[in-house]
């Protein structure tokens, strides 16, 4: 192992931007880093990642995000020569005065948050954990009491990180049984103030106050306060409550008053981190350009106009006014586009053991398929190398894909079987182009009456299907609310899904001795390509850390015909190739289609993450087992905020 200097590292750009990347999302959490300066706990997490595979990962990611700045400043500079800034800040002031005139504060909107919830439903088993620095989880940390936040410690970290910023912490296992209950229970009385609340997971959601307030002669003070006493009354449970004009809510447990000029000035002293819709990337690709808070957005505004393409004019515009979304509706089935299993594990090369993985990825993979009416036409093999490095293999069929589990198993062996031999610590299969067996059978119960009802709605199942076929819902997913506004940055759907990739290289009980300084860490590791392979083309197979270096694919394996009868030539320059997940024809070349491959199913897998963790109260009927697209805000908190996503919403119609 390479001498460690008991000094930190020299401070320049690089190394602060990795030290505050490897402190991870959370930093922002209420009650985090009281008693300590955060900079001195980043730099012991950096230290104590220092010499591991996902550190030297990290470090890869944190360098090609530098680069992606200096190519971004680059173009700004090109972009700018003999721009009129007069004329495009008029254009854009044009813009400000047409969002100023069509704000809405007719609806009272309430974000709830439980107060550490894990945490909490633990103390109240354990009373003696009060007043002690506590954290729940195993390997990795779900959640850390209050008490614990203070030293630095959050979810998402190791235990050896956590107990090296407190050495006195308590660490208990989760019960995930409790935390279910306590969550149906908790729902539930959110449902009688909102029926058609948004739920954005086991512990949080968003609450139309507005007809309850009204028919109860109530003002939404008095209502979040009746509200957040019975939720304490009948669970013994706190939460927070966010109060404001729509569901970008205020950072603390206040009402922000309804009025332009008051949210205006809430706003521009806010940090840019802390909206809905801005993750760690963009913060950064904003800071370089002068945005650190949300008052610069007008100063930069002509900037951001000249390059809306990469920075999202009108979601930013919306951030500096503090005007988004105030519709509040639940997930429907319909929106279902991919349905998944992965595993964790420690690393393993033994092509026995990987395949007894994938056999029982294969079968929870089948269970879900049939338990909730589902087949799909494509099946995606991801797998990720001891090095972390994220793969995949799609393969897309002419007929409906069956739900059993040998046939599932068989076709990840196909896909697998190319790339071996390989060390992977996660693999994984997805069935995408989905088609919903349940609606059809309710459709042909219907039998004979849906011949005289008028043809499908904009609306209907069968129209938002043939959409999401199309490719056309998607865009809507990504850039507006079912009312037309915007929610995020562009790309916050890819930087979501790499957070919550981050977060599982972490969230297994069987990680942590790989996060631990190797031996071998100064050594150098064959970097594999980044391509993923889908519809048009082989890719070459990767190397793990244990392989030599990639090579390049055989003549024969090149002029393979792929699922579409399609055989992909290395001498197309621009080829036309069929993305498999989302249906696109993209003008693209290999690389830029894996890239999109990787997208589309970034954007499923944080969705299942969220459906997964919530299990609603049976009494919604509108209520469905996915989760919001991303990854959900939790702005809410008592103290300096909680901000790790946003929620998007699909665009009706």
């Amino acid at each position: 192992m390479p001498h460690k200097d008991s000094n930190p590292p020299s401070s320049t750009p690089d190394t602060d931007s990795l030290v505050r990347r490897l402190a991870g999302p959370s930093t922002t959490k209420a009650g985090q880093a009281v008693s300590i300066d955060q900079t001195e706990i980043n730099r012991i997490i950096a230290e104590a990642s220092k010499g591991s595979k996902f550190y030297e990962n990290e470090k890869r990611k944190d360098k090609e995000l530098t680069d992606r700045i200096e190519r971004l400043l680059k173009h700004r500079d090109e972009a700018m020569k003999g721009v009129d800034l007069a004329k495009v800040e008029q254009s854009v002031d044009k813009l400000i005065a047409q969002l100023e005139a069509h704000r809405d504060l007719s609806q009272t909107i309430v974000h709830v948050d439980m107060d550490a919830f894990y945490a909490s439903v633990e103390l109240l088993d354990n009373p003696d954990l009060a007043s002690k620095p506590f954290a729940v989880g195993q390997g990795v940390l779900t959640t850390a009491s209050y008490e614990a936040r203070k030293f630095g410690v959050r979810s998402g970290m190791p235990t050896f990180i956590a107990r090296k910023l407190c050495p006195e912490l308590v660490v208990i296992s989760n019960h995930f049984h409790r935390y279910s209950e306590m969550s149906e229970k908790v729902m539930a009385i959110f449902r009688r103030y909102d029926p058609n609340m948004a739920a954005a997971g086991c512990d949080e959601g968003y609450i139309n106050i507005t007809s309850y307030c009204e028919e109860h002669s109530l003002t939404a003070e008095e209502c979040v306060s009746q509200m957040r006493k019975v939720v304490h009354e009948e669970t013994k449970l706190t939460v927070s409550a966010g109060i404001a004009p729509n569901k970008n809510k205020p950072n603390g447990q206040f009402k922000l008053e309804f009025e332009p000029e008051v949210i205006k000035a809430f706003m521009h002293d806010l940090s840019i981190r802390k909206v809905p819709g801005v993750g760690r990337v963009h913060e950064r690709l904003l800071d370089s350009i002068g945005i650190k808070t949300c008052g610069d957005i007008f100063a930069q505004r002509a900037v951001l106009s000249v390059m809306d393409k990469e920075f999202g004019l009108m979601f930013l515009l919306q951030t500096y006014l503090g005007i988004a979304s105030n519709v509040v509706e639940p997930w429907q089935r319909e929106e279902r586009k991919s349905i998944g299993a992965e595993r964790t594990f420690n690393p393993i090369s033994d092509t026995a053991k990987i395949h007894a993985k994938l056999e029982e990825v294969a079968a929870e993979l089948s269970g879900d398929m049939t338990d909730g009416g589902w087949t799909g036409k494509t099946i995606t093999l991801k797998y990720k190398l001891d090095t972390y490095k994220v793969f995949t293999r799609a393969k897309s069929l002419d007929k409906w894909v069956s739900t059993k589990k040998e046939d599932l198993f068989a076709i990840g062996k196909e896909l697998l079987k190319p790339e071996l031999p390989l060390t992977l610590r996660l693999i994984g299969l997805r069935v995408t182009k989905l088609k919903d067996l349940k609606a059809e059978a309710e459709s042909k119960a219907r039998g004979i009456k849906r011949f005289f009802e008028s043809g499908p709605s904009d609306g209907s199942p069968a129209k938002k299907r043939r959409k999401e076929d199309s490719g056309e819902a998607e865009s809507e997913i990504l850039q507006l609310s079912q009312d037309g506004f915007a929610t995020s940055m562009p790309g916050y759907a890819d930087e979501a899904e790499a957070e919550a990739d981050h977060m599982a290289d972490l969230d297994e009980r069987d990680e942590v001795q790989s996060l631990k300084p190797s031996s071998k860490a100064g050594a150098a590791v064959p970097q594999p390509s980044s391509h993923t392979a889908g519809q048009g083309f082989v890719a070459p197979k990767p190397a793990s850390s244990g392989s030599g270096p990639s090579s390049p694919p055989s003549k024969k394996a090149s002029s393979r015909p792929t699922n579409h009868d399609r055989e992909s030539s290395a001498d197309e320059s621009i080829p036309v190739l069929e993305c498999p997940i989302c249906g696109k024809l993209l003008e693209t070349d290999n690389q830029g289609l894996n890239e999109h491959i990787d997208f589309c199913l970034s954007k499923q897998a944080i969705k299942e993450a969220q459906s997964a963790s919530l299990k609603p109260p049976s009494q919604s009927s509108r209520t469905t087992k996915n989760g919001p697209k991303l990854a959900p805000s939790k702005a809410a908190k008592k103290g300096p905020g909680d901000r790790d996503g946003s929620l998007n919403f699909r665009k009706k119609g």
